[in-house]
């Protein structure tokens, strides 16, 4: 997962497991040249978002084990990961990783959702918990949207 690679760098390269956010953000944009200041800023939102770093005051924490993490000789991420995912991209992610060829994953959700008249996301987490594929992130992303539009 090259967005998981991208913020395990900065990381790596200091030896420690938090950081302040200038010092991460310099990491990526000047030290490694791979993001702009305003891209590298928005990297660590979608990495926020996504669960792999937490906000603790003026410091940036990884929820992860960055030394666990291996970044290929001329590693370079693409500026996708910059963009951050819908419930149900994330969800049909898993599913690939887990190894469901993805047009069938995407006909047999589109299906859940017609049969069941639940929205793509629900089709989708349900879907991936049939299969066994672990999405309680993805899960837990949903029902806040949903419950979001309540107050």
């Amino acid at each position: 997962m090259s967005l998981e690679v991208a913020v395990a760098a900065p990381f790596r390269d200091r030896g420690r497991d938090r950081l302040g956010e200038g010092e991460f953000v310099v990491a990526l944009s000047l030290d490694r040249d791979w993001f702009t200041p305003d891209q590298a800023k928005r990297l660590v939102d979608v990495a926020v978002g996504r669960g792999l770093l937490s906000r603790d005051d003026d410091e940036l924490v990884a929820a992860f084990d960055p030394a666990s993490v291996t970044i290929p000789d001329g590693f370079v991420p693409d500026e996708s990961v910059l963009r951050e995912q819908s419930t149900f991209e994330r969800v049909l992610s898993a599913l690939v990783d887990a190894g469901v060829e993805k047009q069938q994953a995407v006909a047999d959700i589109n299906e859940h959702q017609r049969a069941l008249g639940i929205t793509i996301e629900a089709a989708a987490i349900l879907y991936a918990r049939q299969r066994g594929v672990g999405v309680g992130d993805a899960a837990d992303r949903a029902l806040a949207d949903l419950t979001d539009g309540d107050s």
